[in-house]
């Protein structure tokens, strides 16, 4: 009797190498609250390792988000240019703080938004851009900059998908005036749950620090710049505890071994791939050349959304769990209720219901990539080669 297939997950957690041993020196030191040793030994590695003026180690990269938006004194009325096609945080961290997201469509290749889908939103009202790389693909970062400088609207970066990625040579999340990282379970880098404010702008850097600590001056009174610490801003509780950091830190310390290991499973999925676009069957995701992208996540567009959900349920029959991803927001809910309607963002709501993710993770076997071609190979009745 043969054994059953094992289940081929869609994301696994990983262990780089020394994340046990430094979660063990972390206990043994007797101090697990925030901001301890790896926490800041994570902030550093992340300001060398991609030349940022100043990088916070954060709970989460929703966390990080609402930081921006504290940080850029969004108020209620106010207008934030951002994506439909991206998580809830992206919104959720400026409508937290009264402000409306003005939700634009995406360029159709890179499933990003661009100058062109940016600038007819551009009012009097708009405090903010928030530019999502996704995928980690660079949006066309030049033209958005400009036409950003131009009428004097700061840009956040949200970078969750993008760490190690770049725009014509520049790391995503460098560029804007803020960026965030995610260190959620599923990103390239993961300690669970976990992000990263990365401040491009010094003029944010002294403030940010006290958003963090609960709007207080705690961080310079352990500098010993004042004699006491109080309350000072608004502000959360934004550290992620040293337990949390300490894992991170022996992943980031991997970061370039690990992302070659992951571009070359991305590699893999994109040859292995090609017949099938080449019969017109799907599309592969699309880089531009000024675009080097980190292998964050491969998904396909297929012809219709019927054609998707019948793939899906032909993948999940035979325990490989690809999934869909976003549903737009502006579709949501919640968008709903900022005034959207179905068919306002067509592109963003057509691609979102064609696409599907295959399992990507840093412990897939080649034979279970193998296995993952061969049933979309079979579902569309062409032959393994």
């Amino acid at each position: 009797m043969s054994k059953p297939q094992e289940a081929i997950p869609y994301n696994k957690a990983h262990i780089a190498g020394r994340e046990l041993y430094y979660i063990a020196q972390a206990v043994a030191r007797g101090e697990l609250k925030g901001d301890g040793p790896f926490s800041h030994l994570c902030a550093e590695l992340l300001e060398k390792k991609f030349g940022i003026n100043k990088a916070f180690v954060v709970q989460s990269c929703t966390g990080a988000l609402e930081m921006t938006a504290l940080l850029l004194n969004i108020q209620r009325g106010d207008e934030v240019i951002m994506p439909s096609f991206t998580f809830t945080s992206t919104a959720n961290a400026f409508v937290l703080q009264g402000a409306i997201p003005r939700f634009v469509d995406i360029d159709p290749q890179t499933l990003n938004i661009s100058a062109a889908t940016i600038a007819p939103s551009i009012n009097n009202r708009t405090k903010a851009i928030c530019v999502m790389h996704y995928a980690g693909v660079a949006c066309d970062m030049d033209p958005i900059l400009s036409l950003a400088a131009a009428n004097k609207i700061p840009i956040v970066e949200d970078a969750a998908h993008a760490i190690m990625a770049k725009y014509k040579g520049r790391w995503l999340g460098t560029i804007g005036q803020l960026g965030t990282f995610s260190f959620h379970e599923t990103k390239n880098f993961s300690c669970g749950e976990g992000g990263a404010l990365l401040i491009n702008d010094s003029q944010y850097v002294p403030r940010a620090e006290v958003i963090r600590e609960k709007g207080t001056n705690r961080s310079q009174f352990f500098r010993g710049e004042v004699d006491k610490y109080t309350w000072c801003d608004i502000g959360g509780s934004f550290l992620p505890s040293e337990i949390i950091s300490a894992f991170l830190y022996g992943q980031l310390e991997q970061a370039d071994l690990l992302s070659a290991k992951r571009f070359a499973i991305w590699s893999w999925y994109y040859q292995a791939l090609a017949k099938l676009e080449e019969k017109g069957l799907l599309r592969r995701p699309i880089i531009p050349e000024y675009s080097s992208h980190n292998a964050h996540l491969f998904y396909l567009i297929l012809n219709s959304s019927k054609e998707r959900d019948a793939l899906l349920s032909y993948m999940q029959q035979r325990k490989i769990w690809a999934v869909f991803h976003y549903v737009p927001l502006h579709n949501s809910p919640m968008g709903q209720k900022f005034g959207y309607a179905d068919g306002s963002l067509p592109i963003s709501e057509d691609l979102s219901s064609r696409l599907l993710r295959l399992p990507l993770y840093m412990d897939i076997r080649s034979e279970d990539q193998v296995r993952v071609v061969s049933v979309l190979c079979e579902y569309f009745g062409v032959k393994v080669e």
